[in-house]
C-alpha cells in the first residue's frame, strides 16, 4: 500500500539531469498510471483492470448470453436431437457378461481366482473370529487399541465389543468385522499402489485423479450392478464394491504424503548415494507416516459405511439386518444392528487416530515386549474361554432393546406425526417443505430453458475459479443432457440444493457455536460421531416414520447425514484464526458480534468454503439413497436398474450422478487464480 502512494518513480521522471538518471527517466510508471496511453502501461494494466471487474464482466456476458439465447436458441428442455441412446450397447454388454461369466478364460482364470480369494480370506478371518470366542476377540480388541492408544481407548474397545454382545449381533458383528478385516487390506494395497504411483509421478497424478474423483462421487448402487454381474450375489462382489468406495482415500493421503515430503531429507539421501528404492524405502515412506495411517483411518470409515449398502449384494453380518429392517420398516431391529456398526467405527477412528498421534514415542525394545504380552494374554484368555465353554455369548445376557425402541416410535408417530397443535406435526411440515420450497425449486430449474442452466452453471464455476474450472463444470452438466435424463437430474438438484441449503444454515450456526464455546463443542463431538458413523440406510427408518415417504424424507435424512462434516470444518476453522488478530480487535474495542462478522467469518473463508464442498458432496450421496423412500429422480433409476438387473437405466443413472457431483464441486470449491505478473490471486 506504502510503496504504490511514494511518487518517487514520476518525480525522477521529471529530473533535469537526465545523465544523472537515464534508468528512471525512461521507465514507465506502471504503478502509478495503469491506464496511460504508452504500452508499457497498457500491457500489464490492462488485465489487472479486466481482473478488478472479474463480476461484472461474468455478469454482462450471461445478460448477454441470455438474450442471444432466447433470441437464437429459445426455451424448452434438453433437445433429443443432442441426446445418445446407450440402453442397446450396455444391454449387450449385460448379456455378454451374462453369457460368458462361466466359460471365458478372463473370468475361469482370472476373476474367478480373484472371487475365491476373497472368500477363502473372509472365511479364514471368520473362522479365526470364532476360534477366540467373546472373551478372546474382545480382549484381543482392548489389548490392542491399548498398546496403541492408552488404557482409557482400551477401557472403551472392551465396552463397545461387550454392548454389541449385549444386544444380540456377537454373530452378525464377527461376520461384519471379518468382511471389513479383508475388504479393508485389500483397499489399503490397492489404494497404496495406486497413490504410490501418483506420488512418485505427476503424469500418474494427473491421470489418477479424475478415476479417484469419478471412485469417490459414483454412487454405490450404479457400481453394485456390473460388480454382481461378474461376480454374482455374495461376498465377494460385496468385498470388492467396498473397495471400489474404499480405496480413493488411501490413495490420495499416500500421495498426498510422497509429494509432501521434505525435500532437504530426500537430498540428503540423495547426496549420500541412495538409489530410488532407498529413498523411497528410509526418507519419503517414514515422512509420510502420518498421511499413511490417515488413510488407514479414512479408508477403514468408509468402508464400514458400505458395510449395509454392500448386504443389498449378500455381504450378511450387521448390514443385512439394518437392510431386513429397513424393508419391514422395524426401527428398534435397525437400531440394534446399527449401533454395534457405530461402535465399531467410532472405537476404529479413535484408535488409529490415537495411534497416529503416539507414533514413533515408545521404544522399540518395550513395544516388541508390550505386544508380546499382548498376544499372550489374548492367546490365555481365548483358551480358557475354550475351556470352559464359552465361546459364544450367552443368550441369557442379551438385552431385548428392540420393543422398547418400536413403542418409542410408535409413540413419537402417534403423537408428533399429525398431533402438534398449532405447529402442527412432522407430516405438516414435509408436505409444506415439499409444496414451498422443493416442488417450486423443482419447476424452476426444470422450465429454464437448457442453455441457460449451462450459461449459470458457467458463470458461478468462473467466479470462484478458471476458464478450465467452467468448462469442466459446463461439460459435466451438458454430459447429463447427452445421456437423455436432464429431467430427473434437475429434480436431483433442486433436492441437493434444498438439502445444502438447511445443513448450511444449521452447521454454520452450530460450527461457530461449538467454537466460542468449549463446553458446548465437548457436548456436540458424541452426537456428532454417531450421526457421522451411523449407516445411511438408518436415518431413512426414523426420518420415514417421522415424514412419511416422498422427497421431503430424502432431504431430512441428507441433512442429518451432511450435518456433522459442516459442523466439525467450520468450527476448525473459526478454532483456527490467528489469536493474535483477535486480540489486535478486542484493542480497538470490537464486541464478540464484530468480532465473528469481521474477523473471525473472513479469515475462515477457506474452512466455510470447503464446509460448502463437503456439505454438497454428502447431500448428494444420501439424497440418491432418498430414491429407496420416494425421492425420486436418479436415485430412484439407480436403484432400480440394481433391483431389475437393468444395466443400462443403473448406469445411465450412476454416469449422471457423477457428472452432477462433479459439477457442484468446480461450483462451490474456489479455484486458485493468476494474476498478470504470475502471483497468486
Amino acid at each position: 500500500m506504502t510503496a504504490t502512494a511514494t511518487p518517487t518513480p514520476a518525480t525522477s521522471s521529471t529530473t533535469p539531469d537526465t545523465s544523472a538518471a537515464p534508468a528512471t527517466a525512461t521507465t514507465p510508471d506502471t504503478s502509478a498510471a495503469p491506464g496511460s496511453g504508452t504500452a508499457g502501461d497498457a500491457r500489464p494494466g490492462t488485465p489487472r483492470a479486466l481482473a478488478r471487474h472479474r463480476g461484472r464482466l461474468i455478469g454482462a456476458g450471461v445478460v448477454l448470453g441470455l438474450v442471444l439465447g432466447s433470441v437464437l436458441l429459445g426455451g424448452g428442455s434438453w433437445p433429443a436431437a443432442l441426446g445418445v441412446d446407450l440402453s442397446g450397447p450396455l444391454e449387450r454388454v449385460g448379456d455378454w457378461i451374462v453369457d460368458n461369466r462361466d466359460g471365458h478364460p478372463l473370468f475361469l482364470y482370472f476373476l474367478g481366482h480373484v472371487s475365491n480369494a476373497v472368500v477363502v480370506s473372509v472365511r479364514a478371518v471368520y473362522l479365526l473370529l470364532l476360534a477366540l470366542g467373546w472373551a478372546g476377540v474382545t480382549a484381543a480388541a482392548g489389548l490392542v487399541a491399548w498398546r496403541l492408544a492408552g488404557a482409557r481407548l482400551a477401557l472403551t474397545s472392551v465396552a463397545a465389543f461387550a454392548v454389541c454382545a449385549v444386544l444380540g449381533m456377537w454373530v452378525p458383528t464377527m461376520q461384519t468385522l471379518a468382511l471389513m478385516v479383508v475388504a479393508v487390506a485389500a483397499s489399503v494395497l490397492v489404494g497404496g499402489l495406486l497413490g504410490l504411483a501418483a506420488g512418485l509421478s505427476d503424469r500418474m497424478h494427473r491421470v489418477l485423479r479424475p478415476v479417484l474423483d469419478t471412485m469417490q462421487v459414483l454412487p454405490a448402487f450404479a457400481y453394485l450392478l456390473p460388480v454382481v454381474l461378474v461376480f454374482g450375489i455374495g461376498v465377494p462382489a460385496a468385498v470388492l464394491a467396498t473397495v471400489v468406495y474404499a480405496a480413493p482415500p488411501m490413495a490420495r493421503l499416500t500421495a498426498l504424503g510422497l509429494r509432501g515430503a521434505d525435500a532437504g531429507v530426500v537430498e540428503a539421501a540423495t547426496s549420500l548415494g541412495a538409489t530410488g528404492r532407498q529413498r523411497l524405502l528410509t526418507a519419503r515412506l517414514p515422512l509420510a507416516r502420518k498421511e499413511l495411517l490417515l488413510g488407514l483411518n479414512q479408508t477403514i470409515m468408509m468402508a464400514l459405511g458400505m458395510a449395509v449398502i454392500a448386504s443389498v449384494i449378500g455381504a450378511g453380518g450387521l448390514g443385512d439386518r439394518v437392510y431386513q429392517a429397513l424393508a419391514s420398516v422395524d426401527v428398534g431391529a435397525a437400531l440394534a444392528a446399527g449401533v454395534p456398526i457405530v461402535l465399531l467405527a467410532i472405537v476404529l477412528d479413535r484408535v488409529t487416530a490415537a495411534a497416529g498421534e503416539r507414533l514413533g514415542a515408545a521404544p522399540a525394545a518395550r513395544s516388541r515386549l508390550g505386544w508380546t504380552l499382548a498376544l499372550a494374554v489374548t492367546a490365555a484368555v481365548a483358551i480358557a474361554g475354550r475351556l470352559a465353554d464359552r465361546l459364544s455369548w450367552p443368550d441369557g445376557w442379551t438385552v431385548d432393546t428392540a420393543e422398547p425402541v418400536n413403542r418409542a416410535v410408535d409413540w413419537m408417530t402417534a403423537h408428533l406425526y399429525s398431533g402438534v397443535p398449532v405447529v402442527g406435526g412432522t407430516a405438516d411440515w414435509a408436505a409444506r417443505f415439499t409444496a414451498w420450497v422443493l416442488n417450486p425449486l423443482r419447476d424452476g430449474l426444470q422450465w429454464l430453458p437448457w442453455w441457460a442452466v449451462l450459461l449459470t452453471v458457467g458463470a458461478l464455476a468462473l467466479l470462484i475459479g478458471t476458464w478450465r474450472t467452467a468448462a469442466t463444470a459446463v461439460l459435466a452438466m451438458a454430459a447429463i443432457g447427452v445421456l437423455g435424463v436432464w429431467g430427473p437430474a434437475l429434480d436431483t438438484l433442486s433436492q441437493v440444493l434444498a438439502a445444502v441449503a438447511v445443513t448450511l444454515l444449521l452447521g454454520f450456526a452450530l460450527g461457530v457455536a461449538a467454537a466460542r464455546s468449549t463446553r458446548l463443542g465437548r457436548a456436540l463431538r458424541p452426537v456428532l460421531d454417531v450421526f457421522q458413523t451411523m449407516p445411511q440406510f438408518v436415518y431413512l427408518i426414523p426420518v420415514v416414520a417421522l415424514f412419511g415417504v416422498g422427497r421431503a424424507p430424502a432431504v431430512a435424512a441428507a441433512v442429518v447425514y451432511a450435518l456433522p462434516a459442516v459442523v466439525r470444518i467450520t468450527a476448525q476453522g473459526v478454532r483456527a484464526v490467528d489469536p493474535a488478530a483477535l486480540e489486535s480487535s478486542r484493542s480497538l474495542g470490537a464486541t464478540g458480534r464484530q468480532q465473528l462478522l469481521q474477523v473471525q467469518l473472513p479469515l475462515a473463508r477457506p474452512a466455510l468454503l470447503l464446509a460448502v464442498n463437503q456439505g454438497v458432496v454428502l447431500v448428494l450421496a444420501v439424497v440418491v439413497i432418498g430414491g429407496l423412500v420416494g425421492g425420486g429422480a436418479l436415485g430412484y433409476d439407480a436403484v432400480f436398474g440394481l433391483a431389475q438387473g437393468d444395466l443400462a437405466t443403473g448406469l445411465v443413472a450412476g454416469a449422471a450422478i457423477v457428472c452432477l457431483g462433479l459439477m457442484l464441486d468446480r461450483v462451490t470449491q474456489p479455484t486458485q487464480r493468476r494474476d498478470p505478473a504470475g502471483k497468486g490471486a
